[in-house]
């Protein structure tokens, strides 16, 4: 039994692959029609760089270097050391998708554009002296020394379904991370990448559109599981949970910001939650997705509203 229901699997998979070829060779076209050539080294203060200890002689980092504010470092690295694992996401996207044909040249295309944010990041914050450069090289070492690995990197329909939803969430925190630098130059270089992001995030959000047409009962339950289990791809970054918690309670990405500028946008687009004909799988899964969304809110509320007595509870001690 469990062999026959691989086997349909597989078969699903390759016609998926091969109905949203004409997609995919659609929104590449718009993709490139769309996406403005800009350069990392432009972004980057280099006048305000000086060399570091070590081989060259300069002076050692200090905490009294960075002008950001800790959260702001926090999110910048954890936006880094999620930009460092690109070699592993190019090999799960080329592996699960091709390299032949409108799918190699979006794989090819989207790696070339994403590499350029984790040079960049990482340019301006050594530039800068904006994070411990030892502590950074050691995270990314660790970091990428683990790889990453979807638990559905066999499976083109919860990868479309994943992506998707990871694109806008990377936007927005990119977003939200220059918004509290306090540094017009670090906030034009992170609105810069998340343009890429935005582009990414309409290409894959085509694509779902397109999945729950093509197989609408297997994409909807694709897309239940993903919202189920939805985590970063960050998330084996040393420290992960510590850091998040305090990006959420700074407002880079929370629940609330979860529900409401990523889940619910994306939903309502594709029109998931309105997507007629199902059958009773694909029906129930629609049901399951509502209920999440349901559970999701009320946990975005009950957050934000810690929030707010943690908040007055710093203000109070402040002023005391």
């Amino acid at each position: 039994m469990r062999r026959a229901s691989a086997a349909g699997a597989d078969r699903l998979a390759v016609r998926v692959l091969h109905e949203l070829e004409p997609v995919v060779e659609d929104n590449l076209n718009r993709h490139l029609v769309l996406a403005r050539e800009w350069f990392p080294h432009a972004y980057v203060p280099w006048s305000r760089g000086e060399d570091y200890d070590g081989p060259l002689g300069g002076r050692a980092w200090e905490p009294a270097d960075s002008t950001l504010p800790e959260v702001a470092r926090t999110a910048l690295v954890v936006n880094l050391l999620t930009e460092d694992n690109l070699p592993s996401y190019h090999r799960q996207i080329a592996t699960l998708f091709g390299r032949d044909g409108a799918w190699g040249t979006w794989v090819h295309r989207w790696t070339a554009e994403e590499a350029r944010h984790g040079t960049a990041i990482r340019d301006y914050l050594l530039a800068t002296r904006g994070v411990d450069p030892y502590d950074l090289e050691r995270s990314r070492m660790a970091h990428m020394s683990q790889g990453y690995a979807s638990p559905h990197e066999d499976d083109p329909l919860h990868a479309i379904a994943y992506v998707a939803l990871q694109e806008l969430a990377t936007r927005i925190s990119h977003r939200n991370t220059g918004r509290i630098s306090g540094e017009p130059v670090c906030e034009a270089l992170l609105a810069r990448i998340a343009a890429d992001e935005n582009l990414h995030m309409v290409f894959y959000r085509n694509l779902l559109a397109a999945l729950l047409e093509i197989a609408p009962d297997e994409a909807m339950r694709a897309l239940r599981d993903v919202i189920a289990d939805f985590r970063m791809p960050g998330h084996g970054i040393p420290n992960f949970a510590r850091r998040s918690r305090e990006l959420a309670l700074a407002g880079v990405y929370d629940p609330r910001i979860h529900h409401d500028e990523v889940l619910l946008p994306l939903l309502r687009h594709v029109g998931a939650l309105t997507t007629p004909g199902l059958s009773g799988e694909g029906a129930r899964a629609q049901q399951e997705i509502a209920g999440l969304m349901a559970r999701l809110d009320t946990t975005a509320r009950r957050f934000v509203a810690r929030r707010e007595e943690h908040e007055c509870r710093r203000l109070v001690r402040a002023g005391a």
